[in-house]
């Protein structure tokens, strides 16, 4: 944990949200989901808060387990090899970058009648905008020639489901990916050798 405080201290205040939202009585939960959201709603009224606290909420507790696995195999490595500042740098660009564009695709989608205005009040909290940044960067840790396989797997992986669903969140997630990928000359002269050096957690 010592090599990678960010992403234990992130993960540790998604285990206490989860907590409160698996505690709460029936709509304290969805008022809290809503109040975190960062949905157009909640941009246009509060958008410091709206960024910054739907980054440390998922909707559904019981997927807590799942995303614990996550934040090791994608965050503790990247934050253990490009250090705690860097990390956070791409995931932070990730996350506020694709939660703009992609609710920008909202509201021009409300403007043009293609879905109902009550999209602007979708609920709009995860971590996984962070994620797929952290899965694009990693991409560059990895040595060849298991770069490019895996490079070609998490392509699919987000691209797939935005080619065939069309929806804002896959686009976030696309972009979030490209996001980290583009981050590759944080990545330089950062040798393999130094991912393992930060000691075990």
């Amino acid at each position: 944990m010592r090599s990678s405080p960010g992403t234990h201290v992130w993960l540790a205040v998604i285990a206490l949200t989860s907590l409160v939202i698996a505690l709460a009585p029936e709509g304290v939960d969805h008022y809290l989901l809503h109040r975190n959201s960062s949905n157009l709603y909640e941009l246009a009224r509060h958008p410091m808060r709206a960024l910054i606290g739907s980054a440390f909420w998922i909707e559904n507790p019981e997927s807590l387990f799942f995303y614990a696995l996550l934040f090791e195999l994608l965050h503790a490595p990247v934050e253990r090899w490009l250090g705690t500042l860097k990390w956070l740098v791409v995931v932070a660009t990730a996350h506020v970058a694709a939660t703009l564009i992609s609710q920008k695709v909202v509201l021009q989608a409300i403007q043009d009648h293609d879905v109902p205005r009550s999209m602007a009040h979708v609920v709009d909290i995860g971590v996984s905008y962070g994620l797929a940044a952290s899965a694009g960067i990693l991409t560059y840790r990895l040595p060849r020639p298991w770069r490019w396989f895996y490079l070609v797997g998490v392509v699919v992986f987000f691209v797939v489901p935005l080619v065939s669903s069309h929806t804002y969140t896959d686009l976030g997630h696309a972009i979030s990916l490209l996001i980290g990928l583009a981050f590759w000359p944080l990545s330089r002269g950062k040798p393999l050798e130094e991912a393992g050096s930060g000691g075990a957690h």
